[in-house]
C-alpha cells in the first residue's frame, strides 16, 4: 500500500514538472529590487513606530489618571521612549538608523507622550538622551534600563543630559507615579487586544478600527480593567472548578463500570473557562469607559467602535454570544455608560465605576 502511494506521489510530481507559467515576465534588476525592498522596509518601520507612539500616548494618559485603581502595580514614569539600533528587534536593525534618524552610540527619543513630564521639560523627538543624573544610559536594552532606573528613583527630579542638533544641554524632569502595566503594540490583522500576565497587547487590527484616540482609550481601558479586576485569575479559578467537577462525574460513572474517556472532565473544564466570560467582558467595557473618561477623553461617539467591530465580524457574532458580548450589546452599553458618566460630571461627582465591591477605587 505504501509503495503504491509513493509511486502515485512520484507520478504527480513528474506530471507537475511541466506545469509552468506561460507569461513572459519582465526582467527586474536585482539592485532595483533590493532598493525597493529597503524603501518599503523603512516606510513600514516608520508606520510601525507612528502606531507605537499613538498607543503610548493614549496609554500614558490612562496610566496617570487611573493609578489609584492599579494598586501596587505602579512606578515612576516620564512618558518618553528612546532607542538605539542595538536595542531594537533584529529585523529592524539594518535600516533603523535611516528610518528613525538614530545614532549608534546614544539613545534617541522616538516618542514623547503629550502632557508628560518629558514633554513639560521640553524634550522632543530626535533628542539624544545621554544620562540620568550623570549615569550613562546603555545602548542595549535601553527602554528596560530606563524603566528600571526611574522605578528605583521614584518621583525625585531627574537631571537629564541630552544633545539636540549637536548641542548639549541639561533639563530637569520630575517623574509621576502611574500604572506600570505594560502596554505593547504588535502587527496582527485581528481586531483584538489581549491581557496576559505579562501585560496588555494592542493589535494593529483594532488600532485601525479605532478612528479616534477616545475609541483607542476605551480599548486600552478595557484591558486595564481586566488586569485591575483580576479577571484572568478568576477565569483560572473557574477553570479549576470546572475540571474538578468534571473529574468527579467521570470518576462516579466509571465506578459504575461505564468508561467515559474523560469526556466530562474535558467539557466541564471548557465550561469553567467560559463561565462568566461574557459578563467579565461587559464589566471591562464598563470600567474601561470610566478609565477613558477620567483621562479626559470625550466618550461621545466611542460606541461606534463596537459598530465597526460588529460589521467586520462573522454575522453569527451578532446573534450568539460565546466568550464576548454581542456587538449591539456593547454598542448600547457604551452609550449608557457615557450618559452615566456625563450625568456624574454635571453633578460634580467622582468618576468612579459603580461596582459591588471596593475594587473600584475611591479617587
Amino acid at each position: 500500500m505504501r509503495a503504491r502511494a509513493a509511486v502515485l506521489c512520484l507520478v504527480a510530481v513528474v506530471a507537475c514538472a511541466g506545469c509552468k507559467p506561460v507569461s513572459r515576465l519582465p526582467d527586474l534588476d536585482p539592485k532595483a529590487v533590493a532598493a525597493e525592498q529597503r524603501r518599503e522596509q523603512i516606510a513600514q518601520m516608520r508606520s510601525y513606530y507612528a502606531a507605537v507612539h499613538r498607543v503610548d500616548n493614549v496609554a500614558f494618559r490612562l496610566r496617570v489618571a487611573n493609578r489609584s485603581f492599579c494598586k501596587d502595580r505602579v512606578s515612576a514614569q516620564i512618558g518618553l521612549y528612546a532607542v538605539t539600533p542595538r536595542s531594537l528587534p533584529h529585523h529592524f536593525r539594518s535600516f533603523a538608523a535611516e528610518a528613525l534618524n538614530l545614532t549608534f552610540d546614544r539613545p534617541t527619543v522616538i516618542s514623547v507622550a503629550d502632557g508628560s513630564p518629558a514633554a513639560a521639560a521640553g524634550i522632543r523627538d530626535h533628542d539624544e538622551i545621554i544620562a540620568f543624573n550623570g549615569e550613562l544610559i546603555p545602548a542595549a536594552r535601553t527602554a528596560g534600563w530606563m524603566g528600571g532606573w526611574l522605578k528605583t528613583n521614584g518621583e525625585k527630579p531627574v537631571r537629564v543630559d541630552l544633545r539636540r542638533a549637536g548641542v548639549d544641554s541639561t533639563v530637569t524632569v520630575t517623574p509621576v507615579t502611574a500604572c506600570s502595566i505594560p502596554v505593547s503594540y504588535v502587527v496582527n490583522d485581528a481586531a483584538n487586544a489581549v491581557t496576559s500576565d505579562g501585560g496588555i497587547t494592542i493589535y494593529s487590527g483594532i488600532l485601525a478600527l479605532a478612528k479616534t484616540d477616545a475609541q483607542l482609550a476605551v480599548v486600552i481601558g478595557h484591558e486595564m480593567a481586566h488586569a485591575n479586576l483580576g479577571h484572568l485569575q478568576k477565569q483560572r479559578f473557574n477553570t479549576v472548578i470546572g475540571f474538578a467537577g468534571g473529574l468527579a462525574v467521570d470518576a462516579g460513572i466509571m465506578i459504575g463500570g461505564i468508561p467515559t474517556g474523560g469526556v466530562f472532565t474535558r467539557e466541564f473544564t471548557k465550561g469553567g473557562a467560559r463561565a462568566f466570560s461574557v459578563q467579565f467582558e461587559r464589566e471591562a467595557d464598563y470600567v474601561g469607559a470610566y478609565y477613558a473618561a477620567r483621562a479626559g477623553y470625550d466618550l461621545d461617539g466611542a460606541e461606534d467602535l463596537w459598530w465597526s467591530l460588529g460589521q467586520q465580524s462573522d454575522p453569527n457574532s451578532l446573534r450568539f454570544a460565546k466568550t464576548h458580548p454581542l456587538a449591539p450589546v456593547r454598542f448600547l452599553q457604551m452609550r449608557a455608560v457615557a450618559a452615566e458618566i456625563a450625568d456624574k460630571e454635571r453633578k460634580h461627582l467622582p468618576l468612579v465605576p459603580e461596582l459591588k465591591s471596593a475594587q473600584a477605587g475611591t479617587n
